[in-house]
């Protein structure tokens, strides 16, 4: 397929997914302002779904509060200007799923860096171009977050989404005629490490969803009772459930740090985590009724888990293995370990950030703790199935049928030295 159309194709994919992600924003704003104001100013509208696109991609969004709303409300004068920076991680996975199928398809076509050079410069254009036209008194991101955050969700993606299916097509021959050139079990190493590394993942992502859905379903009466206390009709209640599903992704990765270890923060001086709570008063969003008041020994058992992810990884890893050799297994197990607690990491610092002022500037989990706890937890994992030793071969002959054969071979005629 000639470059040109592999550009435009992907120009295209780039400009559908942020379309796609500011309608998303748009619509339920837009029916809110229409059935709950009777004169809604179109303008700020635009400018809320910029800064909802915004959020989503990463972007942090200084905001200042009018000085009409502090007097109304009673708000501090220094808890007026905060930054929001906790992203509605479902805009990114988004960006990023769109990224990486249309960096897929250019590298089908054999031209994936052409492609994923214009899908990332027409959507970082398009960045920019909802940065200029949304700037607001009360949201000021900076220009260039606003435009280099959400081009790097992108980019990074659609790369990662080219390089794997250019390696499953064959591409990438230099690469892989230098990998093919090693020794012994050497050349299955570095494709067994990203299929390791994506299982264990993969893994504490549904550990992390899981025990979303476990809080969730134990706690639906406080659930419940925070969406009462709000005293929102049928249509406010339809978009604070839109707002927190948005947030979903973003809840799932608290769910890995609390199944990891580390747990999550809900506010300076908080904790939420197997070995305890502690938090004070949080916001009245219905989805946080799902953290755990009390806390039960036997709730650590739930460390097992993440040591159980990575022993599937090094379940799948050891069962493509042909050879004996230690040093291979030993290489595999850490460099899954090592990359695994990376992975856990990012997602952790990109599910992290202040909700407000004062306390709630501190939200989410802290990535350094995370990653150690996961790393060191899929390193036992998969140390456990890489590691342990193989089984021995069957005896081809029991000793008892040995004298048997050497009395066979003394009678007359028998072949033998």
């Amino acid at each position: 397929m000639h470059r040109l159309l592999v550009a435009l194709l992907s120009a295209l994919d780039a400009a559908i997914a942020a379309a796609a992600a500011l309608a998303a924003a748009l619509a339920p704003l837009t029916v809110l302002w229409v059935f709950g104001i009777a004169r809604p100013d179109w303008g700020a509208l635009w400018e809320a779904s910029a800064a909802i696109w915004q959020l989503g991609n990463l972007v942090p969004l200084p905001l200042t509060l009018p000085d009409a709303f502090i007097v109304q409300t009673g708000i501090p004068v220094d808890a007026a200007s905060f930054t929001l920076s906790l992203a509605p991680l479902g805009f990114a996975a988004f960006t990023a799923i769109f990224a990486g199928r249309s960096g897929a398809r250019a590298a089908g076509a054999g031209a994936w860096i052409t492609g994923v050079l214009a899908g990332t410069v027409v959507f970082a254009a398009l960045a920019a171009l909802v940065a200029l036209t949304a700037r607001s008194a009360v949201v000021h991101p900076r220009l260039w977050q606003a435009v280099l955050l959400p081009a790097l969700v992108y980019g990074m993606s659609g790369l990662v989404g080219a390089l794997i299916a250019a390696w499953r097509r064959g591409g990438l021959s230099p690469l892989r005629e230098r990998v093919a050139a090693w020794r012994g079990e050497w050349p299955a190493v570095p494709g067994l490490i990203v299929r390791g590394t994506a299982v264990a993942l993969s893994a504490l992502i549904g550990l992390g969803a899981l025990a979303l859905a476990v809080a969730l379903i134990g706690r639906a009466p406080q659930v419940i009772a925070l969406y009462e206390s709000a005293q929102v009709d049928a249509l406010g209640a339809t978009l604070v459930t839109l707002g927190q599903l948005v947030y979903l992704p973003t809840l799932v990765v608290w769910g890995l740090a609390w199944v990891a270890g580390p747990g999550f923060a809900l506010g300076a001086g908080t904790a939420v985590s197997p070995a305890g709570t502690q938090v004070g008063v949080i916001p009245g969003i219905p989805v946080l009724g799902a953290m755990p008041e009390s806390i039960s020994p036997w709730l650590l058992l739930v460390l097992l888990l993440p040591v159980a992810a990575g022993a599937l990884a090094g379940w799948v890893m050891r069962s493509r293995l042909r050879g004996d050799a230690v040093l291979p297994r030993v290489v595999l197990t850490v460099s899954v370990a090592v990359l695994a607690a990376a992975g856990a990491a990012l997602l952790a610092a990109v599910a992290s950030g202040s909700l407000g002022p004062g306390r709630l500037a501190h939200i989410g989990p802290e990535p350094g703790p995370v990653a150690l706890a996961v790393g060191l937890e899929v390193l036992v994992g998969a140390g456990i199935l890489l590691l342990s030793p193989a089984r021995r071969p069957a005896l081809a002959a029991s000793p008892v049928e040995a004298p048997d054969e050497a009395e066979q071979a003394a009678e007359p005629g028998a072949s033998g030295p």
